[in-house]
């Protein structure tokens, strides 16, 4: 499954880069995320590896993040593996005036094991939740 997401933040480039650059940002806009702990290689830089921590409902998730390509304040993939998931994510910030960025989500999931038969009836539902997110963060940078 492959789908992309966007939105305008009315705030300059750097700003946005700075603010989405710092994971201890991230408890303040992604909901349910618990704890973010760096476990290998060179923090924020490709071939770096993070474990998070989510609270969905009564279950907590584990995710590990691992930084595949960064180029900011351009681009910045990563890929995030959980039980039966793997999501490959690439995120590029455009400048389109200079208080407004735009923030381009792509992303792209595969499923294994029973989350193969549970993600036709989920489709809708991721990116949902990335545009969920996006917007937490765009109302974060902005307050901030």
């Amino acid at each position: 499954m492959k789908y992309t997401n966007e939105l305008v933040i009315d705030l300059p480039r750097d700003r946005v880069i700075e603010l989405f650059d710092s994971s201890e940002n991230l408890v303040k806009w992604q909901p349910g995320l618990r704890s973010f702990e760096h476990l290998s290689g060179d923090p924020g830089q490709p071939g770096a590896k993070s474990k998070l921590l989510f609270d969905q409902g009564r279950r907590t998730v584990e995710m590990i993040e691992t930084i595949t390509h960064r180029d900011l304040p351009d681009q910045f993939a990563a890929t995030y593996e959980a039980p039966g998931v793997m999501n490959w994510s690439s995120n590029r910030f455009e400048e389109i005036a200079p208080d407004k960025t735009r923030w381009v989500a792509e992303n792209e999931f595969q499923f294994s094991g029973f989350m193969r038969f549970l993600a036709p009836f989920m489709r809708g539902a991721f990116p949902k939740q990335t545009q969920e997110f996006m917007e937490k963060f765009k109302e974060f940078a902005e307050g901030s």
